[in-house]
């Protein structure tokens, strides 16, 4: 009986670059022109010759198909950021024209909303199928901190994405996430009004997520993609479990064509999958944010529900602990993986303490997520709301898609469609004005009293309160004003009366 011929990497690229050569000579004349110039040969020897010890499995698919995934964002957030505008004035309009009016955009704009939850799962499944395999260890420790890295990234891409679209969900849910960091001491208020751009959320905070989820994290995630296929490279293929991972001992078999082939065919099912979900199930929009509305009960994207559901369980002084402290231990041992399992044996059996601590984490994330989507399903009120915000969503995507008008435009409606406003009015819309800004009333509620992330709107303000209201209104603020920092004027009639005709010539 033949004993089995152990293949070396190093004779094994040799053979099939000595094999290959004659396809080289037998290549067209454009192949050779291009080969001469570039070496396209040689590196796609290299990137398709990669020996695999053990041979080829569906097990090592998922590092393929997260950089699969990671380019149809890209291509599908070029297309989205050719229309957007990053500003509390202009981007949910900007969505929604995308949405709404050009060809394909809703596919597209599903297809990248369904990506980011793609990165999110094969991520995770890449990092559980590393984690049992073990194939962190044999001189791979660098390789494990780069796809640390990597998914801290990923989850960076999927949190600051979220407050683009601008609507009333991604407002509320990203208020609540950069509120998190305000409970931890010293450092956490300043670490919310870096990532807010200010107290508030507003145009500043729309400008650093959009800079942010654009450029400055998928910058870092090619570099970073870079470096971990480089080392990788250098540290080679872990095998299967049986494989020491110091001294490989497994025959090998190159990358291509039966691995390719494995990579190709989840590819293949994400593109089934993503492009179905995009096509029958787009998704939705929901309305502009209103900071004003307090009735909106915010909830983030599955992949933060386990997050918010802990956040729950944790008051007082006790935060700094749920929110700071146990977060940190996880993330510190789960980085530290390969330089405290240390011993060779790869087997996820044989480690059952590592393995152990690993599952009931994961365990852990799995019972939050569920417990949060239960006790909203078994609470009446918020199941209700819940609802009727699903409902809101469903309606607004029903709606036509309506335009800003701005500008000469708004000028133009106004004069065709509003009656001209008497002479007489002119001078006490001037005064309105001059009361308006003098007092800094658009600091808080904007310019012309278009409203703020720190105020409500008031233009057209008369068309609710009578000047005796608003009178009594301005100079002896209700309990909810006073919480949200309306100062005590002083106003006349003729003040409030002049205020009420610049802020209704606004409406």
């Amino acid at each position: 009986m033949a004993e089995p011929i152990e293949r070396h990497p190093g004779k094994q690229v040799e053979t099939v670059e000595a094999a290959a050569a004659p396809a080289v000579k037998s290549a067209s004349p454009l192949w050779k022109w291009l080969d001469d110039r570039t070496g396209i040969d040689e590196m796609m020897h290299v990137a398709l010759d990669e020996p695999i010890p053990g041979g080829a499995r569906y097990a090592y698919i998922f590092g393929s198909g997260l950089l699969f995934v990671f380019l149809s964002q890209i291509i599908t957030g070029t297309f989205l950021a050719l229309y957007y505008v990053p500003s509390a004035d202009h981007a949910h309009t900007t969505v929604a024209y995308i949405t709404k009016e050009v060809a394909a955009g809703s596919f597209l704009r599903s297809l990248h909303v369904y990506g980011a939850s793609a990165m999110v799962i094969i991520a995770l499944l890449h990092i559980c199928q590393t984690f049992l395999y073990g194939s962190f260890k044999g001189r791979r420790e660098v390789l494990w901190l780069s796809g640390c890295v990597l998914f801290a990234l990923v989850l960076g891409m999927a949190f600051t994405g979220y407050l683009l679209p601008w609507d009333m969900k991604a407002y509320f849910a990203t208020a609540v996430g950069t509120n998190v960091p305000s409970e931890l001491p010293v450092f956490g208020n300043a670490i919310k009004e870096v990532m807010r751009g200010g107290p508030e959320l507003g145009t500043l905070t729309i400008s650093r997520f959009f800079v942010a989820h654009v450029f400055f994290i998928p910058g870092l995630m090619i570099l970073f993609v870079g470096a971990h296929l480089m080392l990788m490279r250098k540290a080679r293929p872990a095998g299967p479990v049986s494989e020491d991972p110091f001294n490989p001992k497994l025959p090998t078999e190159p990358f291509y064509p039966r691995q390719v082939v494995k990579d190709l065919t989840l590819a293949l099912l994400l593109i089934l999958i993503l492009g179905g979900l995009a096509f029958f199930y787009p998704a939705a929009l929901g309305p502009e944010a209103n900071p004003a509305d307090t009735q909106f009960l915010p909830r983030p994207e599955w992949y933060y529900r386990s997050l918010f559901q802990w956040l729950k369980y944790w008051h007082g002084g006790a935060v700094v602990i749920g929110i700071g402290v146990i977060p940190a231990i996880v993330a510190l041992l789960f980085v530290l993986i390969p330089f405290l399992d240390r011993k060779s044996e790869r087997r996820p059996w044989r480690r059952p303490l590592s393995v152990g601590i690993f599952g009931c984490i994961l365990i852990g994330i799995v019972v939050l997520e569920i417990q949060s989507y239960h006790d909203d399903a078994h609470d009446p009120a918020i199941a209700q709301q819940l609802a009727l915000q699903e409902k809101q969503a469903e309606d607004y995507m029903k709606e036509p898609f309506k335009a800003e008008v701005v500008g000469a435009q708004a000028a133009a409606a106004a004069s065709n469609n509003a009656p001209a406003a008497p002479a007489a009015d002119s001078a006490e819309i001037t005064k309105g004005q001059q009361v308006f800004t003098s007092h800094a009333c658009n600091a808080c509620h904007g310019d012309a009293g278009a409203g703020t992330p720190i105020a409500p709107k008031i233009a057209g303000i008369g068309q609710k309160y009578n000047p005796d209201q608003l009178l009594n209104l301005f100079n002896h603020p209700t309990a909810k004003m006073d919480k949200g920092g309306m100062p005590h004027f002083q106003f006349t009639t003729d003040d409030v009366k002049a205020i009420e005709a610049y802020l209704d010539a606004q409406h």
